[in-house]
């Protein structure tokens, strides 16, 4: 797998990671920045500001994101972390608690986005579209919140793990992770400014991804038009 010269395994995956909650803080912020303008309404006569389409298709990539990396770190990277390093268990435990309040209310903004899908245009300004508004908002805040929490911990962690731990896990998180939305990861890992670990991230991709960048890059911008951006 690839890895920046100089680091170590441990190090490396840290800065992989930093590219992962890079992903989700802006996907975040983008969801609830499109689901506040349609909550917000279309006056008469203005052409709609955002594709609602787009921006259920967003949330519900969002969550699926979000829910497969949280649970990758509780299901295998938490009880690595608590074999190596018993004083650091009660940490783990209550970012394993902070999964949980998000995984709850990304239900709920699942539960909103679907009632605005079915509404269609008509959900512009309407109840379900600020329940939605209000929900990805409040993803947002915990998700923030949670990353801050998460990242000091692991990054005094990860350069303690042996080797072999690293690349057996890393390999368990990539053949696992989820393939829809390609445009967005690569379009949130670029924009407005690289991440941090985005090289080592382009390399964990598959070929065709890296050979599609261009193309995945435009299907971005296309999609952050459809969300009003």
């Amino acid at each position: 797998m690839p890895q920046s010269p100089g680091l170590s395994e441990g190090q490396s995956i840290y800065e992989e990671l930093l590219a992962v909650h890079t992903i989700m803080r802006r996907g975040a912020a983008l969801t609830a920045s499109a689901t506040r303008r349609l909550a917000q309404g279309i006056p008469v006569g203005v052409k709609a500001p955002v594709n609602v389409q787009a921006i259920v298709r967003t949330a519900r990539w969002q969550g699926e994101f979000v829910h497969h990396h949280h649970s990758s770190e509780d299901e295998l990277f938490w009880p690595v972390l608590r074999r190596l390093f018993p004083g650091a268990v009660a940490a783990l435990d209550e970012l394993t608690a902070e999964h949980e309040k998000l995984d709850a209310e990304l239900k709920s903004l699942s539960v909103a986005v679907d009632a605005v899908s079915r509404e269609g245009a008509a959900a512009s300004g309407g109840r379900n579209a600020g329940l939605a508004a209000e929900s990805a908002e409040r993803v947002h805040d915990l998700l923030t919140a949670h990353l801050d929490d998460e990242e000091p911990v692991l990054e005094d962690l990860f350069p303690l793990v042996p080797d072999a731990d690293i690349r057996r896990l890393r390999a368990a998180i990539i053949a696992g992770a989820p393939r829809s939305g390609p445009e967005l990861v690569l379009g949130l890992l670029h924009d407005p400014r690289p991440a941090p670990g985005l090289d080592i991230m382009m390399g964990n991709f598959p070929a065709p991804v890296r050979l599609l960048k261009p193309l995945l890059l435009r299907r971005y911008l296309a999609r952050k038009s459809a969300l009003g951006e």
